[in-house]
């Protein structure tokens, strides 16, 4: 008769926590910005995302100007 091995049962629970408690060990030894880094970087952010908002909506804008030209170039209308 063959026997079978496995790996013990671990608890899911005890593992769980060990997760949580080495990702707050891990938080504490994070460096947090202050109030006016975190402001700063707050709106060079909104103003980059704005930045490229703009440029991608005047290139599709752009692009599909120019493909309706075409299109109506090549059907003769």
């Amino acid at each position: 008769m063959a026997t079978t091995t496995s790996a013990p049962q671990r608890n899911p629970f005890r593992r769980i926590a060990l997760f949580w408690s080495e990702t707050i060990e891990e938080l504490r030894k994070a460096s947090w910005p202050d109030w006016p880094e975190l402001r700063d970087s707050t709106v060079l952010v909104i103003i980059t995302v704005v930045i490229i908002g703009t440029l991608i909506s005047v290139a599709d804008f752009s692009f599909f100007e120019l493909m309706t030209f075409f299109t109506h170039l090549a059907s003769g209308k």
